[in-house]
């Protein structure tokens, strides 16, 4: 495991900007189904994984999830096997499934890691949720598509927009490293 100190910092920063999409009901996208919202307080801990790598997507996943334990209005969350265990694999999953496919199609790669990471998210903790009898199989099904499908799509064009602008912006500062280099 290579933790540095860029890894660590990243994860701080994502951390917070999930916290921050949580506290001020920004995370939460309207959109027109009986959900009433899709939930984007994931998408850190899949860009933490697709540009960073897993343990960056482990450990902003570890905070989404553990602000989610410490805030819970619903009794499912107060479980840490439902609220935190599920969260540590969205970024894991995300990386993996980035990795595996950007060499075909960049911006392919980044609709799956989005696809991919918020399944993760949604079948893991609706699962854990079923496991631990909080919620029957027929209701976690009915709140797996209700809730993941919107999910999915807001998660895939956000990982698509994030990601393509925050390589444009490292691959601005890249080269402007490089010509500050040749000036000296």
């Amino acid at each position: 495991m290579n933790l540095t100190i860029r890894k660590i910092v990243m994860s701080g920063i994502l951390g917070a900007v999930s916290i921050l999409l949580g506290v001020t009901g920004l995370g939460f996208i309207p959109v027109p189904t009986p959900a009433g919202h899709a939930t984007i307080m994931h998408v850190p801990a899949i860009l933490g994984g697709v540009l960073e790598g897993p343990i960056v997507g482990l450990l902003t996943g570890a905070i989404f999830g553990i602000f989610s334990f410490l805030r819970a209005t619903s009794p499912l969350f107060t479980d840490p096997l439902v609220a935190i265990f599920p969260r540590l694999f969205i970024g894991v999953t995300a990386y993996y499934t980035f990795a595996a496919t950007k060499r075909f199609n960049p911006i392919l790669a980044y609709i799956l890691a989005g696809v991919v990471g918020t399944a993760t998210n949604t079948i893991l903790v609706l699962g854990m949720a079923t496991v631990r009898g909080f919620l029957p199989a027929s209701v976690a099904v009915s709140v797996g598509v209700l809730h993941g499908v919107p999910e999915i799509i807001v998660a895939a064009i956000l990982v698509v927009v994030l990601c393509k602008g925050i390589q444009r912006v490292r691959g601005i500062h890249g080269n402007e490293a490089e010509e500050v280099k040749e000036d000296l």
